[in-house]
């Protein structure tokens, strides 16, 4: 469990560099477990789901730490990856994501996600994470999965976490 939303965020301690490392399953890279295990925000509870990532007019966009900060961290956290490729073209990505109650400026829910393969260098951030999480954040929301399910899931391996709970 992260701090959760803060009125002011400060750039969080890195891993070491070079102590990390990339997984990859069915050719996409995935986080460094022991890194990057993930941690959830206190403020988002199965019971307060309407209230917080499933409300209208959106939630994440007002607990997201400032640029600022998370640049700082995503330059550390590729050292800690060694990460060589351009940042441009890597997401400093929430392993539980945002929309997933995951904790926004905890470093054991962030990493730096290379782009996935074949991406064209140089054209900006490209991953298919993004609409895994979207479409587990519609099923929390429309109660056929819980909060729970869905964050072990995609910490799990964001790869299969849809086939794992009968979504795909």
């Amino acid at each position: 469990m992260g701090a959760g939303p803060q009125s002011t965020y400060t750039v969080q301690q890195q891993p070491p560099a070079g102590s990390c490392h990339y997984r990859m399953e069915k050719g996409e890279p995935l986080e460094d477990l022991t890194c990057n295990p993930g941690a959830i925000s206190p403020a988002v509870t199965q019971s307060n789901l309407a209230s917080t990532i499933c409300r209208k007019g959106g939630y994440t966009k007002n607990i997201r730490p400032p640029e600022a900060v998370t640049r700082k961290e995503k330059a550390l956290n590729a050292a800690s990856y060694g990460y060589k490729g351009s940042l441009g073209d890597a997401e400093y990505d929430h392993l539980i994501s945002l929309q997933l109650g995951g904790d926004p400026n905890d470093a054991r829910n962030l990493w730096v996600e290379p782009a996935d393969p074949g991406h064209k260098p140089g054209s900006g951030v490209n991953n298919l994470k993004d609409p895994v999480e979207t479409k587990l954040h519609t099923a929390v929301c429309s109660g056929k999965v819980t909060l729970k399910a869905a964050q072990q899931a995609i910490v799990s391996d964001w790869t299969t976490a849809l086939n794992r709970l009968s979504l795909s």
